[in-house]
């Protein structure tokens, strides 16, 4: 295990359908509000807009997740001109919901500008110490096919993350002091403080997995 700074401003990369919806290649033609959408790319899922109320708990750990999280490797989202901006975003982490010797935590996105915009795929994320070194490997993405979320004004967000709990797995473990939460196709994080114990950072189901965005708080 390889511990590292975060010093250095991470990618948070889009999911495409391919075997484990990679991410982009790059981020810089997306800043651009005014580029056309992407074409020639297999067909994504119908638009979600998230709505009060609307919500969905997490579902389990993926178990066929291959891609790593932060490794750019797919086209930019669709209509990447109206994406969501970390200016505009703010995190925060949800309540855990255990089960079957898993822990699974929403990680909530909500636009707290005065514009709609758009989340599709994965954040990128990644526990640190105090002292900004990250805890383990990079967290890994499930294969299940990412969904357009807009987001107006005040409406949130949340992607799955999820881990085996090391005391069922008898992983080798690690107390963050926080989670670095970068929006999809972006280069600034956000960090939340965490506050939910130990996570798994080496040895035998060391795995921290993601499933994408999806409209609501996954409360």
């Amino acid at each position: 295990m390889t511990n590292r700074s975060l010093g250095v401003r991470r990618v948070a990369l889009l999911a495409g359908p391919v075997a484990m919806l990679g991410l982009v290649a790059g981020c810089g033609s997306g800043d651009d509000d005014s580029a056309a959408p992407a074409t020639g790319a297999t067909t994504v899922s119908a638009s979600v807009t998230a709505t009060e109320g609307t919500s969905s708990a997490p579902s389990g750990v993926p178990t066929d997740a291959v891609s790593n999280s932060l490794t750019p490797s797919a086209p930019h989202s669709p209509v990447s001109g109206t994406r969501c901006h970390t200016s505009e975003l703010s995190a925060s982490v949800g309540r855990n919901n255990p089960g079957a010797g898993q822990e699974n935590f929403p990680v909530v996105l909500t636009n707290r500008s005065s514009r709609t915009c758009t989340l599709y795929g994965f954040p990128g994320t990644a526990f640190v110490d105090a002292s900004g070194k990250q805890l383990g490997p990079d967290p890994q993405r499930s294969t299940t096919e990412p969904e357009m979320v807009k987001l107006a004004p005040g409406r949130s967000a949340w992607a799955g993350l999820s881990f085996a709990n090391p005391e069922v797995s008898g992983a080798d473990t690690a107390t963050p002091a926080a989670l670095v939460v970068t929006p999809p196709d972006e280069e600034d994080p956000l960090k939340v403080a965490w506050k939910s114990g130990e996570v798994p950072v080496s040895g035998n189901e060391s795995s921290v997995r993601l499933i994408p965005f999806s409209p609501g708080t996954g409360a």
